[in-house]
């Protein structure tokens, strides 16, 4: 930033003769030319207080979800036994799997977005130090990291990197620029898919559906939330054996598997307390996951 702002006159100017050279942006010169940045500022001054009042609040929120989830990591075993305490035993065996599958979604997800903005980061910084334009590392890892937010963040990065490639002229700024939404829509269209796809396990066309009805619906917040709750969803509708219209399933043998691990835990549960029957019941699911991802791996 300090960069951009010590080369602000070089930029203005560079604009400047750009419009004065047509016709139809010829009289946008002049203003651009005096412009005064002290009444812009004061124009700007309530937006920026609001958008700062937001990201603190944001913040916050973040904040104090990673501190609930540090007290859900460190007091897991209590916060369980008081869960299965409230369900009947017969139900133990299919929460437990539930709550294997939740940590395996959420997990997934973190995987995926760290893949993403990484790819993303090293993409920008291989074009940027490929144009040999300055400040290549903190543009670059910009780009990561506003790679988080789906749909406007490559427009959060696709600014500072233009605004950086103009010290090589408008022909390099317009090649960044290209290359950088060329990029976000193969990521769009076939990594993000890919990626989460297959962490989630997920069919790309419902990857794609999730994240614009997500978008649609709730704008930013709803596109991030999107491929968990679509994979939660899917994850329960499995677990619960609901019928889909239109589908008809043969799941004798899964049921025999519900029903086996039903029996093993009531056979091992019998008089424990709720803690250590939890335990049993994710030790069970546990290992019925590992059979089960064995047999789709062969």
């Amino acid at each position: 930033m300090r960069a951009l702002i010590e080369r602000e006159p070089e930029i203005r100017g560079r604009i400047v003769i750009v419009l004065a050279r047509h016709r139809l942006t010829a009289a946008l010169a002049p203003s651009l030319r005096n412009m005064h940045y002290d009444a812009i500022a004061r124009a700007a001054a309530g937006t920026a207080y609001a958008i700062s009042s937001r990201a603190i609040e944001i913040f916050a929120y973040l904040a104090s979800s990673v501190f609930l989830a540090l007290y859900v990591m460190i007091d897991r075993d209590r916060l369980r036994g008081g869960l299965f305490a409230m369900l009947p035993r017969s139900q133990h065996v299919r929460l437990s799997r539930v709550l294997l599958k939740l940590e395996t979604i959420v997990s997934g997800y973190i995987r995926g977005q760290v893949l993403t903005s990484t790819l993303m980061a090293i993409f920008a910084f291989a074009l940027l130090a490929l144009c040999r334009i300055p400040n290549t590392l903190p543009i670059a890892v910009f780009a990561g990291m506003a790679d988080v937010l789906p749909y406007i963040g490559v427009m959060l990065s696709i600014g500072p990197a233009a605004l950086a490639a103009s010290a090589k002229g408008w022909v390099v700024v317009v090649i960044v620029v290209i290359v950088l939404l060329a990029y976000e829509e193969f990521e769009s269209r076939f990594l993000v898919p890919k990626i989460y796809g297959r962490a989630l396990r997920l069919p790309s066309s419902i990857v794609l559906l999730a994240l614009l009805i997500g978008g649609t619906l709730m704008g930013i917040v709803g596109a991030l939330l999107a491929l968990p709750v679509a994979a939660t969803i899917r994850m329960l509708v499995e677990e619960l054996r609901v019928t889909l219209p239109g589908e008809q399933l043969d799941d004798t043998v899964v049921r025999s598997r519900d029903e086996s691990s039903e029996q093993e835990y009531a056979e091992r549960s019998e008089g424990v307390p709720a803690a250590k029957a939890a335990a049993i019941a994710i030790e069970i699911s546990e290992d019925r996951q590992h059979q089960e991802d064995a047999h789709d791996a062969d």
